[in-house]
């Protein structure tokens, strides 16, 4: 039986993540790695995000690699297409398209403690690892729920990550279920094409004004020629989110004055005091995540839109019948519902060392060591992990921390020498995890009295971090060996695998 490719790295998906962990290795003199990549291009869920009005609610300058900065962001707030062509930048300026391996998605992924190593399965081919990377990310796998009669609809129904773009909606009757941070950039976006719009709004969202415009050619030509400048705007955005994090961490009441914003910004576009009232929150706004749209309410206002406050409940043939019995008739269903974020399908095909799968370990709750370890499954480390989303800010900022706790991971090996692997101690995770989430217990995704999907099955916050950003990236500056074990090959199969003569 021929051996199967062996690397000393194996990355899981080519979104921010992916690619920023091969930028990583490569400067780190690494490049004995692969990415593995279950699409045929780069781009993670900017790639699979291509929905009309799809763009970034964070800052383009802050939503970037502070190694790879871009002085030609065309706007403010960035639209799904100039991220995804920033990726492909990225991929080509730091030469890792001959590390990608295209349409391989991992089918399994398990643990071989007698080579101390992991063999993994892909759809591409079968290949080992000394260590892996999953970044796979936690907005990867729609979610749709489960909705009586949703199968014998007649009509068209899609994700708005796997938007069908053969289908044309011009002159259509069409359902859109959810209202988080998709729907609100698709709203606005085809409503004014559809003959009849009916969202079916579960919990309504909190929606700040959207402060977008076009970065002037004179600001992209002074970034351009002064780079420190781009870094100074990066800098300054970057400082207000951090001081902005108190307010969400540790004193959620202060939020009054925001919401009181946010009141303003309906009621210039809203002037229906019932309508008004369905899409007023009952709940402290930054519970779940504040939106950004100057152009939502005023759609919603249009007398083509209508808002059912119930929630989708049923599917009766073409009708759709919301939770207080109120009926539409559709043409098309487009669910904006996100997507399985606690419990991540990839989960399921990762198989540690006792045997059992990540998702068999974490049917409690996810936990890692500082987002990144799980017992149980030596040399494996994921990216945006438990407990490392933001509220407030650029998740590139915590990937780049996560990065240089791999960077660390993988010196801390070679210090060690040999054919050698680290376990997180079940206690230092437990340690871990308790101050997270006793820092949790005052945040406004805790106490704001919202049901978000921050929270797993269980009620608890298994996804966002509790601090800032820098207190993030002190925590995984480097590898804390008290938090391991160390597990080596017994003596004999090392002295066997040091003089083995290839075939």
């Amino acid at each position: 039986m021929a051996e199967r490719e062996h690397v000393r790295v194996a990355v899981i998906g080519s979104g921010f993540g992916g690619l920023g962990a091969a930028v990583r290795l490569r400067r780190e003199g690494v490049t004995d790695f692969v990415v593995l990549e279950r699409a045929s291009s780069v781009g993670g869920t900017w790639r699979d995000n291509s929905y009309p009005g799809c763009a970034c609610d964070v800052p383009s300058h802050l939503y970037s690699f502070s190694f790879a900065p871009n002085p030609d962001w065309p706007r403010t707030f960035s639209g799904q297409e100039h991220i995804r062509a920033y990726l492909e930048h990225v991929t080509d300026l730091f030469g890792l398209r001959p590390h990608i391996r295209f349409d391989s998605e991992v089918k399994r992924m398990t643990w071989n403690g007698e080579k101390l190593r992991w063999d993994i399965e892909t759809a591409g081919g079968n290949l080992s690892a000394d260590f892996v990377v999953s970044a796979t990310g936690p907005l990867s796998d729609p979610r749709i729920p489960e909705i009586p009669g949703l199968d014998s609809f007649p009509g068209e129904v899609f994700h708005s990550a796997r938007w069908d773009h053969d289908y044309d909606l011009r002159g259509k009757r069409v359902a859109m279920v959810g209202t988080g941070a998709s729907a609100i950039q698709i709203v606005p976006s085809i409503q004014p094409e559809v003959s009849r719009l009916t969202l079916f709004q579960r919990t309504p969202p909190w929606v700040m004004p959207r402060v977008d415009r076009a970065i002037s050619g004179a600001e992209r030509a002074l970034h351009r020629a002064l780079p420190f400048t781009a870094q100074a705007r990066r800098g300054l955005l970057w400082g207000i989110r951090e001081l902005q994090v108190q307010a969400f961490t540790k004193h959620p009441n202060e939020l009054g004055f925001v919401e009181q914003l946010a009141k303003r910004n309906m009621a210039r576009a809203i002037k229906d005091p019932a309508l008004r009232a369905k899409l007023t929150p009952d709940y402290r706004i930054g519970c779940k995540r504040i939106l950004l749209s100057s152009t939502y309410y005023p759609a919603l206002a249009e007398p083509n839109v209508d808002v059912v406050a119930g929630g989708l409940s049923e599917v009766r043939g073409s009708t759709l019948v919301a939770a207080d019995g109120t009926e539409a008739e559709v043409d098309a269903i487009i669910f904006g519902t996100g997507f399985h974020v606690t419990d991540m399908p990839i989960a399921e095909r990762v198989v540690g060392a006792d045997g059992r799968t990540l998702a068999e370990t974490w049917k409690g709750g996810m936990e890692a060591l500082r987002g990144a370890s799980v017992p149980g499954f030596p040399n494996w480390m994921t990216v945006i992990g438990p407990n490392t989303g933001l509220g407030n800010s650029s998740m590139i900022l915590m990937i780049e921390s996560q990065l240089n706790y791999m960077v660390d991971f993988l010196r801390q090996l070679d210090v060690l020498g040999g054919r050698a692997a680290l376990d997180a101690r079940p206690g230092a995770v437990s340690a871990w995890t308790l101050r997270v989430q006793e820092r949790m217990k005052r945040t406004v995704w805790d106490t704001g009295g919202c049901t978000s999907w921050y929270m797993d099955a269980n009620g608890r916050n298994t996804t966002i971090w509790p601090g800032t950003t820098t207190e993030f990236r002190r925590a995984t500056r480097r590898v804390d060996l008290a938090e391991y074990e160390l597990v080596r090959l017994p003596a004999a199969e090392e002295t066997a695998r040091k003089t083995e003569v290839p075939a």
